[in-house]
């Protein structure tokens, strides 16, 4: 997915759920900090997404662009709709989100997960498309090891233990 691509699903998730502002979970995230990333760390033709004023909207974004839609059909990329609590994050994901809003998202803002985060959460997923996402995002010097396990102390033991273990195999 491109930076431009996002902003549509962006534009239109915002329509769809009458939402002013969104949070991008998935690893399309990546393109808030990093418009133009190398292009294997965004072959996913998805973007998770949840309006952050009524998450329950959601399924309705998933109804309406999601996966098998027309949408998805038309453009080749789409909207997953997900919960919340679909990822795992330090409490302070949100003092780091990675804020798009501009003519191309129609006025809504999409906060995306700063790549410390969305690391975090991929590494505590664990499974191997993620842990390899990861390891792109830091062959690549997207982010640093250091930078990541600054940040795991925030979590449960039982979830920074993970991420630290599955981040010392890099």
């Amino acid at each position: 997915m491109k930076r431009t691509e996002l902003e549509h699903v962006i534009r239109a998730a915002g329509a769809i759920a009458q939402s002013k502002e969104l949070v991008v979970i998935g690893s399309q995230a990546i393109l808030g900090m990093y418009p133009q990333p190398p292009a294997d760390p965004v072959v996913s033709q998805e973007a998770e997404i949840y309006p952050i004023d009524d998450p329950s909207k959601s399924d309705l974004i998933d109804g309406s662009i999601g996966e098998l839609s027309p949408f998805h059909e038309q453009f080749g990329y789409y909207a997953h709709g997900v919960a919340p609590e679909t990822a795992i994050l330090p409490p302070s994901w949100r003092t780091r989100v990675v804020r798009i809003q501009n003519e191309n998202t129609g006025g809504v803002a999409a906060l995306c997960l700063h790549p410390i985060d969305l690391a975090i959460n991929k590494l505590i997923a664990g499974r191997q498309k993620d842990l390899d996402f990861v390891n792109r995002l830091i062959d690549y010097q997207l982010l640093s090891i250091d930078e990541i396990e600054a940040v795991l102390p925030e979590l449960p033991s039982e979830y920074s233990e993970r991420a630290r273990t599955l981040l010392r195999k890099h």
